[in-house]
């Protein structure tokens, strides 16, 4: 039977199905008033709708081809009814329509907008068991291992890639080299490296990692590094902290991820971090650096992020780019005092602080809350703007300026409160500095609108919109 045979068959007998919804699409054209019988009606109506153009031609044409228009539309909308509850398991693809990470290999030129490419995943899962790592689904051969330390190496592929971690070792760790954008999920593992980091991600691209409901996820590295090993050219790799990546990070899922720091930094990236959901706890000794160390900036979205760090010096988040909470709720707490280095003859003094950004720092959103305790330590301390325009903010600072000064916050430029909720104290120094050279309090900040409350001193600022 023809194409158009059988769509016409399959219309009319989607009619008869009882209490379908072709047939109630049908039985809809003789309830007065509704919205069928309207259109039907119309299609009687001189110079109406549904005649428009049609005045030469007989009602009852007119009628057959509304009637028509009205089966095709049922066919329609049945067919989206059924995909609806399709079951179809699409857990191995993927759905593309941005080239994510620009390098054109996502959508071709041809490809159009909006357009579903769909592409087989490798997943490659990996169980730790104490000094050993079973790794299953490699089917490219990308995998060694040596005791529990294992190294997925996949240059060339253009495969998208999922890793799967589960388990426990307390001598293992993870070693990533890839060329594309990876997923990968921590499903419940336990991963102490005592010679480096528990995980390093040596790719430059996008790394999507899914904190999976319901698991604990514990990484941790050792107090001492070992010799960095050397990559396909010959190259020694970074090994900046506990968890490193070459590329950006998102962080995903409903998890929990324990992160502990004994030597460098808790989470680091030579890119950018990027926080959506999921429950992140970093505890740095005092012989590490910092609980998160981003070079391109960070972006806390949602989820729960708690940093307590000991080392002088030490920061929660240190950026070397912009800073930007959107949502969550995060906690940081620094114990460190000031950290005193001479270099070449001259002495350098470094703070402790909650979050050391090198650009602009912004919050629209969610919970901040900053302790300091140390000498000299401050809650935010920002090379540009520090711009609240949402959220609650809240930084107390309780160390003595002996060495350096515990500000609340400070600015190099300019911090402007326009919304949201500031509650900034100190024991010592300016609970807010944006650089004025002013002894009155309220000129070391910029109030935009009218808040409920605002309460400017030296050392206690409270501002509620």
């Amino acid at each position: 039977m023809p194409f158009a045979q059988r769509s016409t068959a399959a219309m009319l007998a989607a009619t008869t199905v009882p209490g379908g919804f072709a047939a109630k699409m049908l039985a809809a054209t003789t309830v007065p008033g509704g919205f069928a019988a309207k259109m039907l009606a119309a299609s009687t109506v001189p110079g109406g709708f549904a005649a428009g153009k049609t005045r030469t031609i007989k009602r009852t044409s007119n009628m057959k081809k509304t009637i028509t228009s009205l089966l095709m539309l049922v066919l329609a909308m049945a067919m989206v009814t059924s995909c609806e509850k399709d079951d179809t398991d699409f857990s191995n693809y993927r759905l593309a329509t941005v080239d994510d990470d620009g390098d054109d290999t996502d959508i071709t030129d041809d490809t159009p907008k909006d357009t579903t490419v769909v592409v087989v995943n490798d997943t490659i899962t990996i169980v730790y068991n104490g000094a050993t790592a079973t790794v299953t689904g490699d089917t490219g051969g990308y995998v060694t291992t040596s005791g529990a330390h294992v190294t997925v190496s996949d240059e060339a592929s253009e495969r998208e890639m999922m890793i799967i971690v589960s388990g426990s070792s307390t001598d293992g760790s993870l070693l990533v080299y890839r060329q594309k954008k990876f997923t990968l999920v921590l499903n419940g593992v336990e991963l102490t490296n005592p010679s480096g980091p528990a995980i390093n991600n040596q790719c430059g691209k996008a790394l999507y990692v899914t904190l999976a409901e319901a698991t604990v996820n514990t990484l941790t590295d050792g107090a001492t590094y070992a010799t960095s090993p050397t990559n396909a050219a010959g190259q020694a790799i970074d090994q900046k902290g506990t968890f490193f990546s070459e590329g950006q990070v998102y962080f995903t899922g409903t998890g929990t991820l324990n992160i502990v720091g004994n030597a460098k930094n808790g989470i680091a990236s030579d890119d950018f971090i990027e926080l959506n959901e999921g429950n992140i706890s970093i505890s740095m000794a005092a012989t590490a650096a910092n609980g998160m160390k981003v070079n391109d900036g960070i972006t806390i979205n949602g989820g729960t992020l708690t940093i307590d760090v000991m080392a002088d010096g030490g920061r929660g988040i240190r950026s070397e780019a912009r800073t930007t909470i959107n949502g969550g709720q995060t906690t940081i707490t620094t114990a460190g005092d000031c950290k005193i280095e001479t270099v070449d003859g001259v002495r350098d003094t470094t703070s402790a602080a909650g979050i050391k950004c090198d650009s602009l720092f912004t919050m629209t959103d969610g919970t901040l809350t900053i302790t300091s305790t140390g000498d000299g330590g401050k809650g935010i301390n920002c090379d540009q703007d520090v711009l609240l325009s949402g959220g609650t903010l809240t930084v107390k600072t309780t160390g003595s300026n002996d060495v350096g000064k515990p500000k609340g916050i400070k600015s190099e430029t300019a911090i402007i409160v326009s919304g949201g909720s500031l509650n900034v104290s100190v024991k010592k120094s300016w609970a807010c500095d944006n650089g004025t050279d002013s002894e009155t309090p309220a000129d070391h900040l910029t109030v935009v609108g009218e808040p409920y409350t605002k309460a400017i001193a030296k050392r206690s600022v409270i501002i509620v919109f």
